[in-house]
């Protein structure tokens, strides 16, 4: 799902819309214009995204032969990965190499809470669910908030219930399915949110969460200044394989690492047959 421009300086989006439904070389020509246009290009999908399309999606690149295009999966519910998506394109309009830019999206992964209230637990297994809770998940009425990044935890909605929040200011972005409920927009307020901003579901939310009857949200830093001061007080460094500047420890674009330091060559033993 791509999230409205946060700003006047938001980069637009490109959305690969249905790219296992429409044929392979009418994707190709798009996704080769979208290259030729931008010059590099970071997919960023959801871990719920179907296989199909991430087959798709890996054949595309193949064909293209292309090492400008970075695949990209955090582990992030829908609404977290949308945001993600928006604060990369916010950060597209500074002053930053492919590989940095690229490379920014774990890094800003850690600065995002994203969870949702669920009417049922009982197939959730992306938060670890006690016995208790599936129990408490059959009886009629029952909800459940969850937090599932950056720590897992979940706990029964009731008046006094709440989730660790950020150690600092966010927004809240709400985004409503199949349940009525006003905990999220009071967890906002008990997170100190500077607003709350409400969006429509992300079609891959039901299936990462194993139920519609939920409330999604996510608190995210919404300041393009900060976002940028973050990536840019990262060291960075050049991949040793494709030449791009990077941040953290894994090429976004060819997945090299950096090679393992070389050890110092040990001391050679004395020839015993050489003389003294």
């Amino acid at each position: 799902m791509a999230l409205p421009a946060q700003d006047e300086r938001t980069m637009p989006a490109v959305v690969l819309r249905d790219l296992d439904q429409r044929p392979l070389d009418q994707v190709l020509t798009e996704l080769h214009t979208c290259l030729e246009q931008y010059g590099y290009l970071v997919v960023v999908c959801s871990t719920a995204t179907p296989e199909p399309v991430l087959r798709r999606l890996h054949t595309l690149r193949s064909l293209l032969e292309s090492d400008r295009i970075a695949f990209f999966r955090p582990e992030l519910p829908p609404l977290g990965v949308a945001v993600l998506a928006r604060q990369l394109r916010q950060l597209a309009s500074c002053d930053l190499s492919p590989g940095v830019l690229a490379s920014a999206g774990r890094l800003l992964t850690h600065y995002l809470h994203a969870g949702a209230v669920l009417g049922s637990v009982a197939r959730l297994d992306r938060v670890p669910v006690g016995l208790k809770a599936h129990a408490k998940s059959w009886v009629p009425g029952s909800q459940f908030a969850v937090l599932a990044h950056p720590e897992p935890q979940l706990v029964r909605v009731g008046p006094d219930a709440t989730l660790k929040g950020p150690e600092f200011g966010t927004w809240m972005l709400v985004a409503k399915g199949q349940l009525q409920s006003e905990w999220a927009a009071g967890l906002g307020t008990r997170w100190n949110a500077h607003g709350l901003r409400e969006t429509p579901l992300p079609a891959e939310s039901p299936v990462w969460w194993g139920t519609g009857r939920m409330i999604e949200f996510c608190g995210y830093l919404a300041d393009l200044s900060v976002l940028y001061q973050l990536v840019t007080s990262v060291r960075q460094s050049t991949c040793h394989w494709c030449g791009l500047d990077v941040i953290g420890d894994r090429c976004v674009f060819c997945s090299a690492t950096p090679p393992p330091a070389h050890e110092p060559p040990a001391p050679r033993a004395l020839d015993q047959r050489a003389p003294v």
